[in-house]
C-alpha cells in the first residue's frame, strides 16, 4: 500500500432532483468534491447529463438503483426499502443483473463514461447484487466499485447514534466474501472507505479530523450534498436539510487548509486509474 494519501471525494444521488445536482455541481466547483455517481432512473436525469457535460472535470460514475424509483426494465415502481428487495429477490421477481445492466446502458447512451460503480442503500452488499454489479464492471470496463467498510475513526461519537456504528461494524463480516467475488472479476476498489457513518450528519470539522487521520493509500470518501429546495422537500428522502450542511462542509476553507497541512492529495477515479 502506497505511503501517500489520496482522497476520492464522492457524492452519491446526481440525478435525484435538480436542487441536489446543483449542490453537487457547486460541490465540485467550488470545493473538494472531485466525483459523483449518477441515477439513471432519477428524475433528473436529463439535467444532470447536461451539468456533467458541462463540468468535464467531475468524474461520473454509476449510482445503480434497485431500492426507489422506477425499473427501467418493467417501468413499474421498484421497492421502497431493502427489506422489500430482499423479498423480492428471494421470490425471484427481481433480477438485479438485467435492471442495473439498462441502467449502465442509459448512462452510456446519454454520452457519458462513467469510471465507478456503486448501488443506492448498498445493495451490493447483498449476494445476487454483488453479483450483478461485479459482473457489469467486467463486462462495461468500467473498473472501480466501492467497498462500503468505514475504517476505523472515532469522529465526534456522540453525533453518531450507536444503531449506525452498530451496523458499521456488522457490516465488516461481509468483508471477505465481497473482495473475493471483487477479485475473481477483476474489479478494483480503494484502499479504503470513509462515510457511511457520517451521512447526513458531518460538518467542517468532521471533515478536518477526518482529513488528519486518513490512513495511507486511497480512500473514498462517500457523501450527500444538495440544496434543500422546493424538489428535494417534495422527495422521498430522510436527507434534506443535511444535504446544504454537507454542502457548506465540502466547501469550507478550513477543510481545504486541512488537505495541504496534512499532504494529502484529492483524486478522482479516473486519476486513479
Amino acid at each position: 500500500m502506497s505511503e501517500i494519501r489520496v482522497l476520492v471525494v464522492n457524492a452519491d444521488d446526481f440525478g435525484f432532483t435538480r436542487d441536489v445536482n446543483a449542490g453537487i455541481v457547486s460541490a465540485h466547483r467550488n470545493g473538494i468534491l472531485t466525483a459523483t455517481t449518477l441515477m439513471a432512473n432519477g428524475d433528473a436525469f436529463d439535467d444532470a447529463v447536461a451539468l456533467a457535460k458541462e463540468n468535464p472535470g467531475l468524474d461520473i460514475g454509476c449510482h445503480l438503483v434497485l431500492v426507489g424509483g422506477v425499473s427501467l426494465a418493467s417501468g413499474r415502481p421498484l421497492p421502497p426499502t431493502v427489506g422489500n428487495l430482499l423479498r423480492e429477490l428471494a421470490l425471484g421477481r427481481l433480477e438485479p443483473y438485467v435492471e442495473l445492466r439498462l441502467q449502465v446502458e442509459r448512462i452510456l447512451a446519454a454520452g457519458l463514461t462513467p469510471s465507478h460503480l456503486d448501488t443506492h442503500k448498498h445493495t451490493h452488499l447483498l449476494p445476487p447484487v454483488l453479483e450483478a454489479v461485479a459482473r457489469l464492471s467486467r463486462e462495461f470496463r468500467i473498473p472501480w466499485v466501492r467497498r462500503p467498510f468505514d475504517f476505523p475513526l472515532d469522529t465526534a461519537p456522540h453525533e453518531v447514534p450507536w444503531s449506525k456504528r452498530a451496523t458499521s461494524r456488522c457490516l465488516g463480516f461481509l468483508r471477505r466474501r465481497f473482495h473475493r467475488v471483487l477479485e475473481n472479476h477483476g474489479c478494483r476498489t480503494t484502499d479504503h472507505f470513509a462515510g457511511f457513518q457520517l451521512t447526513g450528519r458531518f460538518h467542517a470539522r468532521d471533515l478536518v479530523h477526518l482529513i488528519r487521520n486518513l490512513p495511507h493509500g486511497s480512500t473514498e470518501f462517500m457523501c450527500h450534498p444538495g440544496f434543500c429546495g422546493d424538489d428535494l422537500r417534495a422527495a422521498r428522502t430522510r436527507l434534506k436539510e443535511s444535504r446544504e450542511h454537507e454542502h457548506d462542509a465540502l466547501v469550507a476553507p478550513e477543510v481545504r487548509e486541512a488537505l495541504a497541512a496534512a499532504g494529502v492529495r484529492l483524486a478522482s477515479y479516473r486519476e486513479l486509474c
